[in-house]
């Protein structure tokens, strides 16, 4: 989960400065080093998460920063996370129930 926040603070950094000139947007691949993880056996809490930046320019002030994809992307992984919480917490109480506490 603190891939996805790390990667909302990034977000919002990005549309904040939209109108930044040369500013270039970064980002967290969380979901693709989230799915390595997992096919390679990794354990999830050892996971970092880098950002990186991809030089692109969408203004013709040499600002990178597209306003509609990343509100799109901000919304997609507040999404994300909501699942990720919803999930966490069943799991909790599954754990609970089968230590015969819930």
């Amino acid at each position: 989960m603190s891939g996805s926040m790390q990667r909302q603070t990034l977000l919002t950094n990005n549309l904040a400065n939209a109108d930044t000139p040369d500013y270039q947007p970064e980002d967290v691949d969380f979901q693709g080093q989230l799915q390595n993880a997992i096919q390679s056996g990794q354990s999830l809490s050892s996971l970092t998460f880098q950002p990186v930046t991809e030089p692109q320019s969408v203004g013709a002030d040499g600002n990178g920063v597209d306003s509609n994809q990343t509100s799109a992307e901000i919304a997609e992984n507040s999404l994300l996370y909501q699942t990720m919480s919803e999930v966490a917490g069943q799991r909790e109480e599954i754990l609970k129930t089968a230590m015969g506490l819930g």
